[in-house]
């Protein structure tokens, strides 16, 4: 037996972290002696201390540490994979953000040009689908597309998510500090969780938003809901797929053509739940005046190709009859699943008269 000094010594662990640990469950002395309350440990719990002061170090939750810890070896090793995953994401979205504030800092004090949107949104269910949990909305300042799935209830699902959202639409000033405007969005997204929760505990949704504030637009994104950017002729796809087949094709195991047609290119591995297992990827954009947003569920973006969309988007028509169009096209290819789009233009609302 060692005595908690030498054990702390053996591992390189404070005895307040022992303690700590304990307390937790993680690691519980071999021995308490019962008159002193001396803790004392066995050598064969060596391995353990350490794997946990590791897991420590990678920045794991105790409570997530406790999970790991009682997990065989090849899924622990699994779970500390998905965990460093995720660290690194988050640190690329803080990335995006200091860059982003850097950008708003050394660009004060420049002229600034009102911008505003005009929008338009559907949702419609597909031919051969007997309920609609596709949902759109385009309001003043909040565009949103959710899917909602799994029991019953679907059909509203995505519908109160987007809800939990509305009232960022009469909040009557949004600093254009993106930091703040990334911690409303943040706080709502919270509410959507606990609204689909009322709905039902193995809720499940898909939700792609965009807050509006001044000339910046604050995304928030999870699941296989998608946002697009058309801007000078390009068309940009500005979220990232929360889908088992997007990661094998980040890991360079699949091709874009051959994750088009694999028999599991709908399974996600994140979504909006009311446990709040994932968190949607948040990030700030800089609009400008003629910018074009697509917001859409996958009931369009895995049946209309890319480059029609595309062709849609960059020609001539109000977002209603761009939102019309799209739809159209979907129902063309056989909108095998149901659909929701979204459509805002970026415009002046300082143009100057004519001479």
């Amino acid at each position: 037996m060692l005595s908690i000094g030498a054990f702390a010594r053996a591992t390189r662990l404070s005895t307040k972290a022992l303690r700590l640990y304990d307390k937790f469950g993680l690691l519980r002395p071999a021995v308490v002696d019962e008159t002193s309350g001396y803790r004392f440990y066995a050598e064969e719990q060596l391995e353990q201390a350490r794997l946990i002061a590791s897991l420590r170090r990678l920045g794991m939750p105790l409570a997530e540490i406790r999970r790991v810890c009682a997990l065989p070896p090849e899924a622990a090793a699994e779970a500390v994979a998905r965990h460093w995953a995720q660290v690194e994401a988050e640190t690329a979205a803080r990335a995006r953000l200091a860059g982003l504030l850097v950008e708003h800092l050394a660009g004060r004090g420049r002229a600034t040009v009102r911008l505003g949107l005009r929008c338009a949104a559907s949702a419609r269910p597909g031919p051969v689908r007997d309920t609609n949990d596709d949902y759109a909305y385009a309001g003043s300042r909040l565009l949103a597309v959710a899917d909602g799935m799994r029991g019953p209830g679907s059909d509203r699902i995505g519908a109160a998510a987007v809800a939990a959202l509305k009232p960022l639409e009469t909040l009557e000033t949004l600093t254009v500090a993106a930091d703040d405007l990334l911690g409303v969005l943040a706080d709502a997204l919270r509410e959507a969780e606990r609204a689909i929760a009322e709905i039902s505990e193995d809720a499940v949704t898909t939700l792609t938003a965009l807050l509006w504030s001044g000339s910046r637009l604050a995304l928030a994104h999870i699941g296989d809901t998608r946002a697009y950017l058309l801007r000078d002729g390009r068309l940009g796809q500005i979220t990232h797929d929360h889908t088992y087949v997007q990661q094998l094709i980040d890991e360079g195991r699949l091709t874009a053509a051959e994750a088009a047609v694999h028999p599991q290119r709908s399974l996600l591995v994140q979504a909006l739940t009311p446990g709040g297992g994932a968190w949607p990827d948040l990030s700030v954009h800089d609009a400008r005046a003629g910018d074009r947003y697509l917001l859409c569920t996958d009931g369009l973006s895995t049946v209309v190709p890319a480059a029609e969309l595309r062709g849609v988007l960059a020609g001539p028509g109000e977002p209603g009859q761009i939102v019309g169009e799209l739809m159209r096209r979907a129902y063309a290819y056989g909108a095998p699943d149901n659909v929701a789009v979204v459509v805002a233009d970026v415009v002046r609302l300082d143009e100057p008269e004519a001479a």
